[in-house]
């Protein structure tokens, strides 16, 4: 074994938890799965050339023969994680990661963001992909496989990225994907209703996110927390008993909060308390949820050392954070028109009342609803567009293999005097045409999405694109 005790002492050229990548020199992670266990693909990965397997105890080494090395781990999730971190090297020297039911897009967007306008070359990796200097995001994971992760943040230390903000999901720190990164400091936002399916009760769900304080930030390192998590005291006490620092954050209470937040166009003139000192900011986002976010940001990019004054300053140059209450433009009649990840009522909900201060015309909605999905919160949605919004349209989402008209029929339960278009393009473009002056409209459901589901096939289709486009249309202007 090598120093670390973590790679088998014989030249590996890779690693991978997928027999069909496997190539000469590489080892195998043989992981059990829920739907598959990969010790069944042992002998598929040492056809391809397999020099290593690793699995959990009770694999024979007479079922990979003599020329193969056996490592055996109770944990193997773990061990390729670590694994992972000692092959591929360096790692950026500044890693911090955010977890919570809501908010983790948006609080790593914005780290990245606070961070580049100081000087530092950063990257953020999540849902959104890896965005920064030479990625262009796009169709991302929460928490990427531990190998991908570990190798994209060891080409990106060695192309001069010295600041990564990354989204934790309760999926990934639970199958350890994050394990064997250098975490400085880390986030909590907040905890709801989420994942059951895989985790099976709310207090799994939690302790997975908590994995990250008890276990992955290193003592010395720092806990960002909102005051308003129930979970704040009981982190408190991990960093406690871990000798961690703790900053907590809030829109009214903590050691970074908004002491005075007035609305303005499509934001708010906001005075803030960022460690005692109080820094005023034109903050250029709709939603307190949003400015809530950046304090977490804010919290993250002090603890790794920044100045925070300046570092607060630069909260007035943030954009949203893409497919995230985003604005894809505004036509010549001051009509604006945002694209929103909001595909659940609540979400749907929550951002239909933020953008209502801030509507002096009508507050318009075009969404659909997802087929091969949750069914129940289809007519709630279509209740809630109705109820929030002063005209709504209804289209298709991604059906994938519903009939999509089906779909419309039970979301147009809810709502049954909206317009109904089935296709999400014309309606996007009646939506654009039909504003008016200082209307509002809401594109809700897919986001930063670049792909439509029909059937089984992935269309091209992206929200802020088709925006942009019915706008010049309907201003007859070139996009």
């Amino acid at each position: 074994m090598n120093a670390d005790r973590l790679l088998p002492d014989i030249p590996l050229t890779g690693l991978t938890a997928d027999s069909r990548k496997v190539r000469p020199g590489y080892l195998f992670a043989a992981i059990p799965g829920t739907v598959a266990d990969g010790a069944a693909f042992i002998s598929d990965a040492i056809a391809r050339g397999a020099v290593a397997i690793l699995a959990p105890p009770g694999i024979d080494t007479w079922t990979i023969g003599a020329n193969v090395t056996l490592v055996s781990d109770a944990n193997p999730r773990r061990r390729l994680a670590r694994m992972a971190a000692a092959f591929y090297t360096p790692q950026p020297d500044t890693i911090v990661g955010v977890t919570g039911t809501n908010g983790k897009s948006s609080v790593a967007g914005f780290t990245r963001q606070i961070w580049t306008a100081m000087g530092l070359r950063s990257c953020s990796i999540g849902t959104l992909g890896i965005e920064g200097p030479g990625y262009e995001g796009g169709e991302g994971l929460t928490t990427p496989d531990p190998v991908d992760l570990h190798r994209e943040m060891a080409a990106m230390a060695l192309a001069g990225t010295d600041h990564v903000a990354m989204e934790a999901s309760s999926h990934g720190l639970d199958q350890h994907r994050m394990d064997g990164v250098r975490f400085s400091a880390a986030a909590f936002t907040n905890l709801s209703h989420e994942h059951l399916d895989y985790h099976h009760s709310m207090e799994a769900y939690r302790q997975a996110k908590l994995r990250l304080f008890e276990e992955l930030v290193p003592r010395g390192g720092t806990c960002i927390v909102n005051t308003c998590a129930a979970e704040h005291d009981t982190i408190a006490n991990i960093a406690s008993d871990r000798g961690l620092r703790m900053i907590s954050y809030g829109l009214v209470n903590g050691m970074i909060r908004c002491i005075e937040a007035s609305e303005q166009r499509g934001g708010y003139a906001a005075v803030l308390d960022v460690m005692g000192e109080r820094v005023p900011v034109d903050f250029p986002l709709p939603g307190r949820f949003q400015l809530e976010n950046a304090l977490a940001a804010l919290g993250l990019v002090i603890a790794t050392g920044s100045d925070p004054r300046i570092a607060a300053q630069t909260l007035s140059r943030l954009e949203g954070v893409r497919g995230r209450l985003q604005l894809a433009g505004s036509r010549v009649n001051g009509a604006r028109v945002f694209v929103d990840y909001a595909h659940k009522a609540e979400a749907l909900k929550t951002v239909l009342t933020t953008l209502r201060p801030f509507v002096k015309g009508r507050l318009v909605v075009a969404f659909g609803c997802g087929g091969d999905r949750d069914t129940g919160k289809r007519p709630v949605m279509g209740r809630y567009a109705a109820e929030f919004a002063d005209a709504v349209i209804v289209t298709d989402d991604n059906p994938r293999t519903e009939d999509a008209a089906s779909i419309r029929k039970e979301v147009l339960a809810g709502c049954p005097d909206a317009t109904e278009i089935g296709d999400r393009a014309e309606a996007i473009a009646a939506a654009v045409a039909g504003l008016g002056p200082e209307d509002v409209l809401l594109i809700a459901g897919k986001g930063h999405e670049t792909g439509q589901k029909i059937g089984t096939e992935i269309l091209p289709f992206d929200d802020f694109e088709q925006a942009r486009t019915a706008i010049a249309a309907a201003d007859g202007v070139t996009p």
